[in-house]
């Protein structure tokens, strides 16, 4: 997967924002991926799926961990995510599209707490720029459009970016 110096720089740029936070948005982000999308529970049968629980916010570290990885070597995501990959295709058996419902529900997070509305431009640019390393993630085996990558316009996302209002992962 080859990306522009425009896709990268805006990759960085989204990925900064986040910060010292991104073990906790990654967190919240799979607290509203189970409850947005319960069927993604299944493939944590051993862990305690209740929001803010220490299996939820450890898996949300990892994600981030994962994603930091990724944006520190944008030249080669398929190489620095090929045992990620590997693991979660043919170890895991993960549905590709459980990445794509992931990486909507980061953005959702981080849309809530950066204060974007979910409708902007610049929302659209963060879909496509997380997307492409979540993507490369669940892609072993499922090739995606090359459009994914494109960092202007809207998202070629399948999942709507339509407004939410903000979760409130306590309830």
């Amino acid at each position: 997967m080859v990306l522009s110096g425009a896709d990268k720089t805006n990759v960085k740029a989204v990925w900064s924002k986040v910060g010292g936070n991104a073990g906790a948005y990654a967190g919240e982000a799979l607290t509203r991926t189970f409850l947005s999308f319960p069927t993604t529970k299944t493939y944590f049968p051993h862990f305690d799926l209740s929001p803010g629980s220490q299996d939820v916010k450890g898996h949300g570290q990892k994600v981030a961990d994962a994603l930091s990885q990724a944006v520190a070597n944008l030249d080669d995501l398929p190489g620095t995510l090929s045992k990620l990959s590997d693991l979660h295709a043919h170890k895991l058996r993960v549905d590709p599209v459980n990445f794509k419902l992931l990486s909507h529900c980061l953005i959702v997070t981080l849309a809530c707490h950066q204060g974007l509305d979910s409708r902007s431009a610049q929302l659209c640019g963060y879909h496509t720029d997380l997307e492409v390393p979540l993507s490369c993630v669940g892609s072993q085996g499922f090739p995606l459009p090359a459009a994914i990558i494109r960092a202007a316009g809207p998202s070629v996302s399948p999942i709507p970016s339509t407004p939410q209002r903000q979760m409130d992962v306590s309830e």
